[in-house]
């Protein structure tokens, strides 16, 4: 029989359609079953203005069978079909879409919207069959018709027998390679993961024979396995659903099945939207950190349905990445999808429906901080880091969306606590918002630095992650309050009653400040009596926006470039060691020497930071004791 050349450019084209434009085989399955729900789809819309139609979804299905032995898997629906004329134009024309034309002549809508735009998805098949068959019998026809191709070589057309309407599509499974297996596209478990994966939420059931087992009659203990029909699709998304007829327990039990995680989800939300872009979307906050989650190995992002067909197993244009810890999916009709329907054109949709999804999102948090703060906080343990990121990242740019997201600990309350709260109850006299960094709170506890502060009643915010400090830099104010570390060179507060009294003390031990600043070199900045020392002897500050502790972590990065915070040696002149420095200083230069050394030492242990020579440290706590 003679063969039909394709329309258009034949090889070319369909060699793209093989090879290029699918970036995994499976997909064939997803585009033959979604074109078989759109030839059902076809029959509802008919049945809206044929009063001679009546649809029953009873009597409209798709069935997948393999057969291992020919090699041939088929599927089969009971849609519209078609005629000779459309296999020509929809099969024959490569990208001629029969469901765009019946889309465009019918103005398709009522929740049954119709998928397939460009007619390449058939196409699909060739890159895991030899041969391509459809036998079709149009609604209105007596005549069915095969539609036969072994790929661009053309194809033929020829009546045929069928005796109800519909399509079946029969491929010839090419023979698997060292490098293909084509034999999984045979196997009934493989079929139904590929169906549950892509197609679960198709509109019709989707049927396949199973094997299951049952005990064998007058054999005990022995077990027979059978067929027996079943429908391997959920059919009815729980998206669509009426929020009212769920349970926790059903968006639980959602979570599980589609594997968004091993632990329970803390909150969920279900949105509906039906405006400018129509979607539905279940949005989960997990409890727990994935494994990988602070790794370049995870992914980010939603799964992403167009009318209940899988389009992306994860879409990271929905999600910033501080929210990337979301697990859910989203379904919309109004996607422009790309020719493969496996990247999305980048396009306002998108962007509207992930502007909605972050503010749901942000929404949810806020509600969960003053409501269920026991459920906010075992979030915030798993994911707080995440979120202090991006109020640091894109310089800044979400701050304002996250600010009231973050909790701290804090020296008053001992238990977490959010900036609003901390602002909320200051004194009217304090100016700042005050924090200390430490790699732990009970570190910070014994920082000398806290000392005046504290006695002032002033609250504290206690950050022992290395990003905190950068993420409140990057904040630089709440509530018009600034940030001010309390090891910052001036901390706001007047610490001293008699200021006359004091600028003469500074004034009569200069020439002691100065011989120890000649001593340390270019280790410190300056030596100051210290404003908010009480009990202990010395500590350090710094002057200038770069704290110690950031200092300690740039200086941990690649190409830190050896960045240093500008280093105030503080010295509490109500303390007994500063008599000592002072009589060592008339008496005894070399003692004085040994002195100032010890106190550089022990402020940097306390604000642990290395020693550079831990043996002269030693050398030098041993001339003491002698």
């Amino acid at each position: 029989m003679e063969k039909i050349p394709f329309k258009t450019e034949s090889k070319r084209l369909l060699d793209m359609m093989i090879h290029s434009i699918y970036s995994h085989r499976e997909i064939f399955l997803r585009e033959l079953i979604s074109n078989s729900s759109d030839a059902i789809d076809k029959i509802y819309y008919k049945a809206l203005t044929d009063s001679s139609l009546v649809f029953d979804q009873d009597n409209y299905y798709i069935k997948v069978a393999a057969d291992k032995t020919s090699r041939t898997l088929t599927i089969l629906d009971t849609g519209i079909g078609m005629s000779q004329e459309e296999l020509e134009n929809n099969l024959g024309v490569i990208a001629q879409s029969g469901s765009l034309t019946f889309k465009r002549d019918n103005d398709a809508k009522d929740g049954h919207d119709i998928i397939g735009q460009f007619g390449v998805g058939f196409y699909s098949a060739f890159m895991v069959a030899d041969e391509v068959t459809v036998i079709s019998k149009a609604l209105g026809n007596d005549t069915a018709f095969r539609w036969q191709s072994s790929g661009v070589d053309g194809y033929t057309i020829v009546p045929d027998q069928k005796d109800a309407v519909g399509t079946e599509i029969v491929l010839k499974i090419k023979e698997s390679t060292e490098d293909e297996n084509f034999d999984e596209y045979l196997d009934e478990y493989r079929l139904k993961a590929i169906i549950k994966k892509y197609s679960d939420f198709i509109r019709y059931p989707i049927k396949m024979d199973v094997t299951n087992r049952r005990p064998k009659e007058g054999s005990e203990g022995e077990f027979e396995e059978y067929q027996e029909e079943q429908t391997v699709n959920s059919m009815v998304p729980i998206w669509r659903k009426n929020k009212n007829e769920l349970t926790d327990e059903d968006y639980e039990n959602f979570y599980m099945e589609k594997h968004y995680g091993f632990d329970k989800p803390l909150q969920h939300i279900h949105i509906s939207v039906d405006g400018a872009v129509r979607y539905n979307a279940i949005l989960y906050i997990p409890e727990h950190t994935p494994f990988d989650y602070y790794t370049k190995e995870y992914e980010k992002g939603l799964e992403l349905y167009a009318n209940g067909v899988l389009i992306m197993s994860k879409s990271p244009d929905l999600l910033p990445d501080y929210y990337s810890f979301v697990k859910g999916m989203v379904d919309s009709e109004d996607l422009s999808l790309n020719i493969s329907r496996e990247i999305l054109q980048q396009d306002k949709q998108l962007a509207l429906i992930a502007k909605n999804i972050k503010s749901k999102i942000t929404s949810q948090l806020q509600r969960m901080v003053k409501d269920e703060r026991e459920k906010y906080e075992t979030f915030y343990q798993a994911f707080g880091t995440q979120l202090k990121y991006g109020v640091y990242s894109d310089y800044g740019s979400n701050k304002d969306v996250l600010q009231d997201l973050l909790l701290f600990y804090s020296s008053k309350e001992k238990k977490m606590v959010s900036l609003d709260e901390y602002v909320s109850r200051m004194p009217e006299e304090q100016k700042f918002i005050y924090y200390a960094v430490g790699n732990s709170y009970d570190r910070i506890e014994k920082l000398p630095q806290t000392e005046l502060v504290l006695d002032k009643g002033y609250e504290i915010l206690y950050f022992i992650e290395d990003v905190d400090e950068f993420a409140i830099k990057m904040l630089m104010t709440y509530k018009e309050k600034e940030f001010k570390s309390i090891s910052s060179g001036d901390l706001g507060i007047d610490a001293f009653e008699n200021q006359e009294q004091t600028e003469q003390e500074i004034q009569d031990n200069q020439a002691l400040f100065d011989e120890m600043k000649r001593i340390l070199g270019d280790k410190v900045k300056d030596i100051r009596i210290s404003k908010r020392l009480k009990n202990h002897p010395v500590c350090l500050t710094a002057d200038g926006d770069l704290t110690i502790e950031m200092e300690k972590v740039l200086k941990a990065m690649p190409n830190s470039q050896n960045v240093k915070a500008e280093k105030v040696l503080e010295i509490n002149s109500h303390h007994e060691v500063f008599s000592s420095l002072k009589t060592a200083f008339e008496l005894d230069r070399q003692k004085l020497s040994l002195y100032t050394n010890l106190l550089y030492n022990q402020a940097l242990l306390i604000e642990g930071l290395p020693i550079q020579d831990p043996v002269d440290f030693t050398n030098d706590i041993c001339k003491i004791m002698v």
